[in-house]
C-alpha cells in the first residue's frame, strides 16, 4: 500500500489550494495560446473534466502532445482491435489532431473519444473519471502530474507510466532537491520503461512496480503515401545529387546549420541538396529568411507541392528544400540518403527512431541526455554517429557506408515493445492490489 510522505502530503495540500484560486490563470493561458492556434480555445469545459457520461468503461491513454500520441498509436490500435473502448487525453491541439488523423473511423463509431486532459486538480479528474469510468490509465513518456496521479489513486484508477523515461539531466537535478517530481513517482500504480537504466532510476525514486518493455516508437506505422511520394519526387528534386535531411532543427542551431550547408556546397565533388525541417512552425518564416539571406537558393514545400505531395509544376533547382509543413517527417526522411537529427547542438537531440525506421543512417550532435536510449544503443550497434561542430561538414558529405541490413537487425532487436507492454499491464495492475 502506498502512503505519501508528510513532505509530499504538505506539498499536495498547497498544490490543491493553488489550483482552487489559480484556475483563472490557467484559463487565461489557454486563451492566450488560442490566439496562435484557435483549437486551444475549443471545448474549454473539457479542461474541467466535464463530459456526458459514457455507457461503456474506457481505457484511458494520456498523450500530452504530438510526439507522445505518435508513440501511443500502436498501443491504442492494439487496444481498439481487441474491442476495448479508449479515451485519449491531450494538452495540445497537435496531439488531439494526430489522434483524429490516426483513428477517425473509431472516433466516428464511438469506440474512441479524444478530449482535453483536465486541469491538474482533484475535482476536474473526478468528473472525468465519472464520465469515462477508466479501467486503468496509461500516461505516455514523461508526464508526472501530481494532481493526476493522486486523483487516480483516490478514485481507484490504476494509473501507469507507459513507454516511460526520466531524462537523465532532469533525474540528476531532482536528486539534489528537497522536493521534486521524483517524489510523486511512487504514486503511479506501476511504470513501464524503455531499458534497464531507466528501471533502476525509477526504483531509486521508490517505485517498486517496474517493467522493462522497450520503446513503442519502434512500432509506429509508416504512412505508405509518404514513402511513395518521396520515391516519386526525389528524382525530380535532386536528380543524382546526394540528399541530406536536417530534421527537427531547434532555435540556437540555425546559424550552425546554414553555415554547414554553405561549406558543404563549396566543396569539390557531388553537390548535395539539403532538406531543412525546423522543429517549430512559428519560426518557419524567420528561418526561411535566414537561409535566403545567406545566399542559398531555397524552395518551400508549401509552394512546390500540393496536399498530396505532388508538384504543382516543374521542380526548380535549389540548394534547400524547406520543410514548412507538419506531420510529413516520413516524407522528408524518405527523400534523403542520411539525416541529422536536430537539438543536439543546442539543448538535447530529438528522437532518432523515425529515421532508423526508414532505414536511413542517422547523425546526432553532442547533447543526447534526453534520448540516451536508444541513441547509445544505436551508436554501439553502428547505426548512429555522434558528431561535433568540428566534423559536422565531413560527416554530412562523406560517402554513405552504412549497410541497411545492420539497421534491420537493430530494428528487429528493439521491435517488440508493444507485445511486452500489453503483457506487462495486467501484471502491474495485479501487483499493485
Amino acid at each position: 500500500m502506498y502512503f505519501p510522505s508528510l513532505k509530499l502530503r504538505s506539498f499536495l495540500a498547497l498544490y490543491a489550494m493553488l489550483w482552487t484560486v489559480g484556475w483563472p490563470v490557467a484559463v487565461a493561458y489557454i486563451r492566450k495560446r488560442a490566439k496562435k492556434d484557435p483549437d486551444y480555445g475549443q471545448n474549454l469545459s473539457e479542461r474541467f473534466g466535464r463530459h456526458a457520461p459514457r455507457n461503456m468503461r474506457h481505457i484511458w491513454v494520456h498523450a500530452v502532445s504530438l510526439g507522445e500520441m505518435r508513440s501511443a498509436v500502436p498501443l491504442v490500435r492494439s487496444l481498439l482491435d481487441d474491442g476495448n473502448h479508449v479515451v485519449t487525453t491531450h494538452f495540445t491541439p497537435a496531439g488531439r489532431r494526430e489522434a483524429h488523423k490516426a483513428f477517425g473511423p473509431e472516433i466516428s463509431s464511438g469506440q474512441m473519444s479524444v478530449v482535453w486532459v483536465p486541469f491538474d486538480y482533484g475535482a476536474a479528474f473526478r468528473r472525468f473519471f465519472d464520465a469515462f469510468r477508466p479501467e486503468y490509465g496509461l500516461v505516455m513518456e514523461v508526464e508526472f502530474w501530481p494532481g493526476m496521479i493522486m486523483a487516480a489513486r483516490k478514485s481507484g484508477v490504476p494509473l501507469m507510466l507507459c513507454n516511460g523515461q526520466y531524462p537523465k539531466r532532469s533525474y540528476d537535478r531532482a536528486k539534489t532537491k528537497w522536493l521534486s517530481l521524483r517524489d510523486v513517482v511512487p504514486g503511479f500504480a506501476g511504470v513501464m520503461v524503455k531499458n534497464d537504466m531507466q528501471a533502476a532510476q525509477f526504483k531509486e525514486c521508490g517505485q517498486t512496480n517496474v517493467a522493462v518493455t522497450g520503446e513503442l516508437r519502434f512500432q509506429q506505422p509508416i504512412p505508405p503515401k509518404m514513402i511513395a511520394a518521396a520515391a516519386s519526387f526525389r528524382p525530380k528534386l535532386a536528380g543524382t545529387r546526394p540528399v541530406v535531411t536536417l530534421s527537427s532543427v531547434i532555435e540556437g542551431e540555425d546559424s550552425l546549420m546554414i553555415e554547414t550547408i554553405q561549406q558543404a556546397l563549396s566543396r569539390p565533388g557531388p553537390r548535395p541538396l539539403f532538406v531543412y525541417v525546423p522543429r517549430r512552425p512559428e519560426r518557419f518564416d524567420e528561418i526561411a529568411t535566414m537561409i535566403q539571406e545567406a545566399g542559398l537558393v531555397l524552395v518551400r514545400r508549401s509552394t512546390l507541392l500540393d496536399e498530396d505531395l505532388a508538384p504543382f509544376g516543374d521542380v526548380p533547382e535549389c540548394d534547400v528544400l524547406f520543410g514548412d509543413s507538419l506531420g510529413e517527417m516520413y516524407f522528408y526522411l524518405g527523400l534523403c540518403d542520411r539525416a541529422l537529427i536536430g537539438g543536439g547542438f543546442a539543448k538535447t537531440s530529438h528522437n532518432i527512431i523515425e529515421t532508423l525506421a526508414m532505414r536511413k543512417p542517422v547523425l546526432v550532435g553532442p547533447l543526447i541526455w534526453a534520448v540516451l536510449y536508444p541513441v547509445e544503443d544505436a551508436i554501439a550497434d553502428g547505426v548512429c554517429t555522434q558528431v561535433t561542430e568540428k566534423n559536422l561538414v565531413d560527416a554530412l558529405t562523406m560517402p554513405n557506408t552504412t549497410d541497411p541490413s545492420v539497421i534491420d537487425v537493430f530494428l528487429e532487436k528493439h521491435g517488440t515493445a508493444l507485445q511486452r507492454t500489453r503483457a506487462a499491464i495486467p501484471n502491474l495492475i495485479k501487483a499493485n492490489r
